[in-house]
């Protein structure tokens, strides 16, 4: 029994120095351990509940204890956008897919990546004139739409008669409408295969020339 002794008392120096060596989570088990011999002599029955609790307490002081030194992950979704407006008139379809106006919206959303432009859009309901699209329009312009895009007939005239009232606001027409309409604030684009890097070119362009 005296060298059974001796050789525990032995052993408890090299258990000691691996539980420095374990830092902060050590601790919490050598906490633990100092509890559990403070019940020797007592008559408990450790059941299989009180062991598990036990287990749980190591495990959590483990990981509440664990220092992370790693950075943070940043927020992908988050972008930086300037203080630029891009606003697009549509007719009552907005830009739902197959329309023209979801082509413009895309080449609008590629411009956005490059300029740091915010995009947004209206559509316009009701009667399709370019009567009932003139409020709409107006709608942009007090939300100070640096650059308006329009498509469709009814928008496109409005926006080419308001034009020369807004020389600092660049106006994009895409497709026919609006008659012949002239300004250094305005760009015509026909409709095709290349419209969505062709509306990109051109709010690229728009955005730009306000530096």
């Amino acid at each position: 029994m005296a060298k059974q002794v001796r050789q525990v008392a032995q052993a408890r120096p090299g258990k000691a120095g691996q539980a420095r060596s374990g830092g902060r989570p050590a601790a919490v088990g050598r906490a633990v351990v100092t509890w559990l011999r403070s019940l020797r002599g007592r008559t408990i029955a450790l059941t299989a509940g009180s062991l598990a609790v036990v287990a749980v307490v190591v495990v959590a002081g483990t990981l509440l204890l664990r220092h992370d030194d790693r950075p943070p992950i940043p927020d992908t979704r988050a972008r930086r956008y300037d203080d630029v407006d891009v606003c697009l008139l549509t007719d009552d379809k907005g830009i739902k897919a197959g329309t023209t106006a979801a082509e413009v919206w895309q080449g609008m959303q590629d411009a956005s990546l490059k300029t740091h432009a915010r995009v947004s859009y209206a559509p316009v309901t009701g009667e399709q004139s370019a009567g009932n699209a003139r409020p709409y329009l107006n709608g942009l312009l007090q939300r100070s739409c640096d650059v308006v895009l329009a498509v469709g007939r009814a928008e496109i005239s409005a926006a080419a008669q308001t034009a020369p009232g807004y020389r600092k606001v660049g106006f994009v027409l895409v497709g026919t409408g609006g008659g012949e309409t002239a300004g250094a604030n305005v760009t015509r684009l026909d409709t095709g295969d290349t419209l969505r890097a062709d509306v990109a070119g051109a709010v690229e362009r728009a955005v730009d020339g306000r530096a």
